[in-house]
C-alpha cells in the first residue's frame, strides 16, 4: 500500500515561512504527480501545488509567487516551501500522489494531513 508521509507544518506568524515535506515510496510508478491540497474549516479541499516526474509545476493563483514546490527524486520526497504566509493559508495540508504501475490504471493516494496555522 502506498502511503504518503508528511512532515512539517505547525504555527507561523503572518509573513513567516514554513516547509512541508512528503515522502512516497514510488518505485515502479510512471507518470507521477506529487503535491499538496489544503482544506480550511468549512471549505472544500483545494489544489495548492503539484509537480510531475518531469518537473512541471502547477500552483493555485492564491499561492503563486509565495509558495515553491520541489522534489528530490533520490529521496522520493517533495517539498513545499511556503513564504509570506497569510492567515488565509491556515488549513490542513494533504500530500497527494498519483502514479501508474505497469499494466495498471492511474491511482491516487493521500497523506493523513498536517495542520498549518498562520496568526495575524
Amino acid at each position: 500500500q502506498v502511503q504518503p508521509v508528511e512532515s512539517g507544518g505547525g504555527l507561523a506568524q503572518a509573513g513567516g515561512s514554513l516547509r512541508l515535506s512528503c515522502v512516497v515510496s514510488t518505485s515502479a510508478f510512471r507518470d507521477t504527480v506529487m503535491g499538496w491540497y489544503r482544506q480550511a474549516p468549512g471549505k472544500s479541499r483545494e489544489l495548492v501545488a503539484t509537480i510531475t516526474n518531469r518537473g512541471t509545476t502547477t500552483y493555485a493563483d492564491s499561492v503563486k509567487g509565495r509558495f515553491t514546490i520541489s522534489k528530490d527524486n533520490e529521496r522520493k520526497t517533495a517539498y513545499l516551501d511556503m513564504d509570506s504566509l497569510r492567515p488565509e493559508d491556515t488549513a490542513v495540508y494533504y500530500c497527494y500522489f498519483r502514479g501508474t504501475r505497469p499494466f495498471d490504471t492511474p491511482r491516487e493516494y493521500w497523506g493523513q494531513g498536517t495542520q498549518v496555522s498562520v496568526s495575524s
